[in-house]
């Protein structure tokens, strides 16, 4: 009779140290880097992640009635709940190193709430934006209620045994490529800027590190920040030499370096708070667009902590645990909307 198997070591049940599956990455859960370092990559993160948060409100405030100033406390508010949904997801959630952010699946069903008939006879832009905020609230309420049932009775956890980075990995590809419909043309607006953006952070991304081998782990990992405040100044000098002074008005909004409108707009402090817009309103027809997209939401977050997992080197989270942190993501993200985004 053969003899049995021996029993696997304890080492070989632990998952690989990322940096022998991931060449690329440099950090994981067990060797973070240093604070410097961190708090520079740290910034880096919340400027790729602006990026979304400031295109979004962009795009569907003017559609709702809103002003400049409505559209600072919009991204006030996402940013400001972002930073607590992080924090619980740290904490409470999958305790996964995620960055919580907006959502470009939320985009189309908030635009037909923009488009709804019921809007349409209010001639008060504000008015018009208050009354669309509030009957936003109250579809994303609707729809997170049904995402914090799935989330803490542990239902969704029988989706994710089903999923597989396979299924999922496509579907957040898919979505974040529904951001060039809002983010890439904005490029052809304003050229002259924005295409040497794209080749500036191409190059110290991808070219100078195999040229500069010195300082090629600088480039790498801090390409965005020096693009960014590169084309800025560029943008800047551009502004105060009179390059657009004679433009067209929708020339100068998106070229100069002061038409933006935000930082006039913004309050020196403000907290966001639930129903700062007044009390939210329900209408069946846009919870029911809200929920079908809160459904692919869910497979998105759950695809991108499959990732965050992966590339941390943390062991794959359970499904229960993949199901605690979506309740907890959507309990933040109910505050979120009824707090004004």
């Amino acid at each position: 009779m053969a003899a049995p198997a021996p029993a696997p070591k304890q080492e070989e049940l632990q998952p690989h140290a990322v940096r022998d599956q991931l060449p690329s990455v440099s950090y994981c859960l067990t060797s973070p880097p240093p604070w410097p370092e961190a708090v520079l990559l740290g910034f880096q993160h919340y400027l790729v992640m602006l990026g979304t948060t400031v295109i979004i409100p962009t795009a569907l405030v003017p559609q709702m009635g809103g002003g400049n100033e409505e559209k600072a406390r919009v991204v006030q508010t996402l940013l400001f709940v972002a930073g607590i949904n992080t924090l619980v997801q740290s904490f409470l959630g999958t305790r996964l190193p995620a960055v919580m952010g907006a959502s470009y699946t939320f985009v189309a069903p908030t635009i037909s709430i923009v488009l709804a008939g019921r809007y349409s006879g209010i001639a008060d832009p504000h008015e018009k934006f208050v009354r669309i905020m509030r009957g936003t609230q109250g579809a994303f309420i609707v729809a997170s209620t049904l995402q914090i049932i799935m989330g803490f009775s542990g239902l969704w956890r029988i989706v994710v045994r089903l999923l597989s980075p396979l299924s999922a990995a496509p579907l957040v590809a898919l979505v974040g490529f529904g951001l060039y419909e809002l983010g890439f043309p904005s490029v052809a607006k304003c050229v002259e800027i924005g295409l040497p953006q794209i080749l500036l952070l191409v190059a110290l991304s991808q070219y100078i590190p195999h040229a500069a081998p010195l300082l090629s782990t600088a480039f790498e990992r801090f390409a965005v920040i020096m693009s960014i405040a590169l084309i800025w100044l560029y943008a800047f000098f551009l502004t105060v030499g009179g390059a657009y002074k004679n433009a067209a008005p929708k020339t100068q909004f998106h070229c100069r370096t002061d038409r933006s409108g935000l930082v006039g707009g913004a309050p020196w402090i403000s907290v966001p708070y639930p129903f700062q817009w007044g009390a939210p309103t329900f209408d069946a027809g846009e919870a029911f667009a809200m929920m079908a997209a809160s459904f692919v939401a869910l497979v998105e977050s759950t695809g991108a902590f499959i990732a965050v997992s992966r590339y941390a080197s943390a062991t794959p989270c359970p499904p229960s645990v993949m199901s605690r942190g979506i309740g907890w993501q959507v309990c933040i993200r109910k505050y979120r909307m009824t707090s004004g985004n």
